[in-house]
């Protein structure tokens, strides 16, 4: 069999040795259920001549519990995306390896929390049931809410890592040529990957810059623009995070980084509030900064 394996590229294994990839699901159960019924009612009381649409009805109705489930799923997806940088369109996401030990505490939080909850509304499942009947009125179906065994399935909380990949080693018997373009194809797929990672780091530079230099502004009256106290620690947070994202080691990413983190350095947002002084010349280091790198 006439088998072809190619060397990876040196900055390939170099980032692949710098980060792993995560994956992280968490869903919760939707409980809505279209009620056609309700819905020929609908178009009977406004005189459609076709079926117009559909009522969804929220299984759940009047009941908290599942909605707060709802929106703390919602927040361990936010986290994920806000610590890791993309990979591809199925879920894979880049985790720098220096990040690891703290993500999987913060992880381990978020999952003790998500299935506490969880349990929490299982337990009480029969009883929200009842308080839904209450609040769905003649819209109230029993036969329409699956057993909590069943509720329970639909929840989930699943976590995947595996290593970045490095070398295009395809060992298919389709020739030299055709394995050489493969081994072409997945380097060209990696490096757009990691341009895309790379990107996104400048984004959420860009987007945190803009973002100072809008709330930081003075007037010629005197009257600061209203921020709230997160304004300064989350670009913080960005600066420390960023040392950890670059894995390509941009020396104009790290030199912007360092100039805001040097900006911030050490300032508090009740001090900026009331001192439009110190906000005029933050932001000016900050437009500064936006103006040297031409984002």
């Amino acid at each position: 069999m006439n088998t072809q394996v190619f060397e990876p590229q040196s900055e390939h294994i170099s980032i692949a040795s710098s980060a792993m990839l995560i994956e992280l699901s968490v869903k919760a159960w939707g409980a809505s259920k279209t009620d056609r019924k309700v819905s020929e009612e609908v178009d009977i009381a406004k005189k459609t001549q076709a079926r117009a649409g559909k009522y969804e009805k929220d299984l759940m109705a009047g009941t908290r519990l599942l909605h707060e489930i709802t929106k703390c799923a919602a927040r361990i997806r936010n986290w994920n995306v806000q610590v890791t940088l993309p990979w591809n369109d199925q879920g894979l996401r880049l985790l720098p390896s220096s990040k690891f030990f703290d993500y999987m505490a913060q992880l381990d939080k978020h999952r003790t929390e998500y299935e506490g909850m969880v349990d929490d509304f299982l337990s009480r499942y029969d009883e929200m049931v009842s308080a839904a009947a209450m609040n769905l009125g003649e819209m109230f179906d029993r036969n329409e809410y699956p057993s909590a065994e069943e509720v329970k399935r639909k929840f989930a909380f699943d976590f995947a890592i595996s290593p970045v990949p490095v070398s295009g080693d395809f060992r298919v018997d389709i020739g030299t040529k055709a394995n050489e373009e493969l081994v072409k194809q997945f380097q060209e797929a990696f490096d757009s990957r990691i341009s895309e990672a790379m990107s996104e780091c400048w984004q959420r530079l860009h987007k945190c810059l803009t973002h100072l230099s809008d709330r930081l502004q003075v007037s010629d009256t005197g009257t600061k623009t209203v921020f709230r106290d997160s304004l300064m620690s989350n670009a913080q947070e960005l600066c420390d995070l960023l040392k950890h994202m670059n894995l390509t080691g941009d020396p104009k990413l790290e030199a912007a980084r360092r100039e805001l983190s040097d900006a911030i350095f050490g300032l508090d947002s009740q001090d900026m509030r009331h001192d439009a002084d110190m906000r005029t010349e933050v932001k000016s280091k900050v437009d500064e900064i936006l103006s040297k790198f031409q984002f």
